[in-house]
């Protein structure tokens, strides 16, 4: 095993590799210990608090230890900007007029393109279209760190709002025979969607040092100072957005018990104890929530939930003495939960008291995002000398299209 790894560390592999060991290992230990907490509830009815804070210490390094792994795999992983576009020539002129652009403030090579693109915007007030490969790879990297974005269905539009008639009940059928009459059959019934995109801003801050050395890929630059901040503000959006001047997230729509369901609310399951699970196969209800999806919503089912709720399911366990949770069996990839993966989203709230601690379903089918094509950079020299802004901005919309896909746990007596 140690050559094994040796070589890999030789071929680029071996970092990742033993921050996966490293993370392997701190799931041993953890349940072990938890063993050992549980162990000793059973003979005292408590547990013991050095136990207790060595648990702790133990679930700290075990999160550490993962982030590390998903992130050593997601930068192996990441490809470079690369040209592209059905017409190469107009793409690289497109990125040489952007980086004159970015570099030294040039907007005549922009302006010129754009017009003979028809591209709508307003130049110089409006900001520059950047290059589609510079978009692409903006796009890419927020769906690997965004993990509503991971999941969920994904449209490009270039209208400002996106409509679609989704149908609600569907049209009556039946069986007939060869020459029996056909019975007329009731007209579904049709709901007509509409997700809005809003704009979404970055402005990172450049020095004259950056944009005067050559050797600094400016579309690579940009998107990497751009992600993370698109990617924190969507990603808390898709979950507790209000939907004014942004998406709505899916916690903010109406929700009924799974048992009243009805087009317009998700349903959910309640845990039987407010702010806590029950203290009796606790495990029960996450099997009703995963139930109380349909067949055709569980075949691509996730949970949702943050770190603090993950941390409480981790020590859950089944009449068999079997962990619910299991630890992922690679870098990069999502542990599972009751056999289906587990999306940590840290905007998805604490377990208390009523709370919608835990979400389960389809996300592709129940939740679309909406994103207009184009992105757009105004360089700004003059708000932050001696530094430049770059205006960075793209509109994004979402919002629940499917609400029987997606159910959720609800942290109540009832």
């Amino acid at each position: 095993m140690t050559e094994l790894i040796h070589l890999e560390t030789k071929s680029g592999g071996g970092e990742t590799a033993r921050a996966f060991e490293d993370f392997m290992d701190a799931f041993e230990a953890f349940k072990e210990t938890n063993d050992q907490r549980l162990s000793q509830i059973e003979r005292r009815g408590a547990e013991d608090a050095v136990t207790a804070e060595k648990l702790s210490r133990i679930e700290e390094t075990l999160d550490a230890t993962k982030r590390v792994s998903d992130q050593l795999a997601l930068k192996a992983g990441r490809p470079h900007l690369a040209q592209g576009g059905s017409d190469p020539a107009m793409s690289l002129a497109h990125k040489s007029a952007f980086e004159t652009y970015v570099r030294k403030g040039d907007t005549g090579r922009m302006t010129r393109l754009e017009e003979k693109a028809l591209s709508v915007g307003s130049g110089p007030d409006g900001g520059y279209l950047v290059p589609a490969e510079t978009e692409a790879a903006v796009n890419r990297a927020l769906k690997a760190i965004s993990p509503i974005r991971a999941i969920a269905g994904v449209r490009q539009v270039s209208g400002s709002v996106y409509k679609r008639p989704f149908a609600t009940s569907g049209a009556v059928t039946g069986w007939a025979g060869e020459t029996a009459a056909r019975p007329q059959t009731a007209t579904p019934v049709l709901e007509e969607l509409q997700f809005p995109t809003m704009e979404l801003y970055a402005m990172p801050a450049a020095s004259s040092a950056i944009l005067d050395d050559a050797i600094v890929n400016i579309d690579e630059w940009l998107a990497e100072e751009v992600r993370i901040a698109f990617a924190e503000q969507e990603g808390t959006a898709f979950v507790t957005g209000d939907g004014v001047n942004k998406p709505k997230g899916f916690i903010t729509y109406p929700t009924v018990a799974n048992a009243s369901w009805s087009w317009g609310n998700l349903g959910f399951i309640a845990t039987g104890v407010a702010g806590g699970f029950a203290a009796t196969h606790p495990g029960d209800k996450l099997l009703d929530l995963v139930y109380a999806a349909k067949a055709a919503y569980r075949a691509n089912g996730t949970f949702v939930m943050n770190r603090s709720t993950q941390s409480a399911v981790r020590k859950l366990k089944d009449g068999q003495g079997n962990y619910l949770w299991q630890p992922s069996n690679g870098p990069g990839e999502q542990p599972t939960l009751l056999g289906y993966p587990v999306a940590e989203c840290e905007d998805m709230p604490n377990i208390a008291t009523d709370s919608l601690s835990i979400a389960f379903g389809d996300f592709q089918r129940g939740y679309l995002i909406v994103d207009r094509a184009g992105i757009r950079v105004l360089r700004d020299p003059y708000s932050a000398k001696p530094y430049v802004l770059f205006y960075t901005t793209k509109r994004v919309g979402g919002g629940v299209q499917d609400f029987d896909a997606i159910k959720l746990l609800k942290f109540s007596a009832s």
